[in-house]
């Protein structure tokens, strides 16, 4: 099979946490964590990570439901300008794709689903520093905490799309 590099941008709780979820991934290439920036209304800069993906081997829907279940896509909370929850895409024919499995799986949702879909505008990278954070601090207490819950669900919701390596500490 050909290698096919895709990416796609995911915004919606830290981006520590959400860059955590996908670098544990398998068919996940790189993660970069910062923040993006869309058009008009949604211009403005807001935490998120890009994902750079063998399409071989994951799916854009694996990795959306993934998103979806991993941060508070159903919650409108007061901090959603710094926390947009939120799919960026970088083509009109990702950005179809990427609707239509949010739709299916609005479907299957009780509640509302709040994520939108807007198109890739800008990134700014986080500070070197801070970046591969959980894999770098897997002790502290915010990766305790925050993290280790959402890469318990990947273990135990989405075990075939896990990257056992990543994860042997969880087990």
């Amino acid at each position: 099979m050909t290698k096919k590099e895709s990416k796609i941008a995911l915004g919606g709780g830290c981006h520590w946490c959400t860059e955590a979820v996908f670098q544990s991934l398998l068919g996940v290439i790189k993660v970069e964590q910062g923040y993006v920036a869309s058009i008009g209304d949604n211009s403005s800069f807001s935490e998120a990570v890009i994902v750079y993906f063998n399409s071989d081997e994951i799916s854009v829907k694996t990795l959306i439901e993934i998103h979806l279940h991993t941060h508070k896509s159903t919650s409108n909370h007061s901090m959603r300008h710094k926390y947009r929850s939120a799919v960026y895409t970088f083509s009109e024919v990702q950005k179809l794709e990427v609707e239509q499995i949010i739709a299916t799986f609005q479907k299957l949702s009780e509640n509302k689903l709040i994520t939108q879909v807007f198109p890739f505008q800008n990134f700014k990278a986080s500070r070197a520093e801070i970046t591969n954070y959980y894999y770098n601090n897997p002790k502290k207490p915010f990766c305790e905490s925050f993290i280790n819950p959402k890469l318990k669900l990947l273990l135990d919701q989405f075990s075939s799309a896990v990257n056992p390596e990543k994860l042997k500490h969880l087990k």
